[in-house]
């Protein structure tokens, strides 16, 4: 397929100024104060993360100054709001309060092409006064594609407060490139792998390309209490080393689910691609 932009590999210039449009796309006023997002995953093409490698330190350096200097733009005052003339129109953008933290990593969907920058930002909403209610992350997806510019926000909901073992229907631990963490299940479906753009997932593993954005989902049935694992993933997932039958079938050059699925026992070591491997819990015996 011909793309104007492939021939356009994307400059440090670039990356930079698509971070700060993907701020200004996700800011959310309250009333005293507006929000911008504070987490930011930049995806490039892999030639185009090769060859800017040497100066990623640099560019991150600057697009967190650029950051800086956009909000500090957007707070300055117009001449009549100066001189008193005119009201100021909404509430002071302030900087997250743990700095802008951003993080280049390497594309690996097969539509992309070199000059293409997607970005995936978070943003964490204060909790609602309502007793109970918790709060929300709202994501923003931004993309530069052969030149085009596009923006999709979505908002998800957070449990209220840390909920304890007891209170989940199933935990999980595993270990990635981050380090040691403890997942929580507390709805009926969750999806798991590398996330990027466009794909959503409840464990989001830092890890190896071998391990699919979205690797499987794991289902409980309420009516049982059984769980089912379903295997979307490219190299496989196995459940205590034994292969789960991938549900995605090949037809024509289309992917479609055959909706297969792999029931998991009470206590599970399941392996993404031989690369992470997640202890699985189920809470339902105590």
């Amino acid at each position: 397929m011909d793309r104007p932009a492939a021939a356009n590999p994307a400059t440090a210039r670039d990356i930079i100024l698509e971070i700060v449009r993907n701020m200004r796309e996700g800011l959310e006023p309250l009333h005293y104060s507006t929000l911008p997002p504070a987490i930011f995953h930049i995806f490039l093409h892999p030639s185009d993360m090769e060859r800017l490698r040497g100066i990623l330190p640099r560019i991150l350096d600057e697009a967190r100054r650029a950051l800086d200097a956009e909000l500090e733009s957007l707070n300055k005052a117009s001449l009549g709001e100066r001189l008193k003339l005119a009201r100021h129109n909404g509430p002071k953008a302030v900087a997250p309060e743990g700095g802008w933290q951003i993080r280049i990593l390497e594309n690996t969907d097969e539509d992309v092409e070199p000059g293409d920058i997607a970005i995936s930002s978070e943003l964490a909403l204060p909790a609602k006064d309502e007793l109970g209610s918790g709060s929300m992350t709202k994501r923003i997806a931004t993309r530069r594609m052969s030149g085009v510019e596009s923006t999709k926000q979505t908002y998800d909901a957070a449990p209220a407060a840390p909920v304890a073992d007891a209170a989940a229907f199933a935990v999980i631990e595993y270990e990635d490139s981050s380090g040691h963490k403890t997942y929580r299940m507390t709805k009926d479906e969750i999806v798991v792998g590398r996330g990027g753009r466009d794909y959503w997932t409840d464990i989001k593993l830092e890890t190896l390309p071998d391990v699919s954005r979205e690797h499987f989902r794991l289902r409980r049935d309420p009516a049982s209490g059984q769980f089912f694992l379903k295997d979307l993933s490219q190299l496989g997932t196995t459940i205590d080393g034994a292969k789960a039958p991938s549900s995605i079938a090949l037809e024509g050059g289309e992917k479609r689910d055959r909706n297969l699925e792999a029931p998991v026992p009470a206590t599970a070591r399941i392996g993404l691609a031989g690369v992470v491997f997640l202890d699985f819990r189920s809470t339902a015996n105590g």
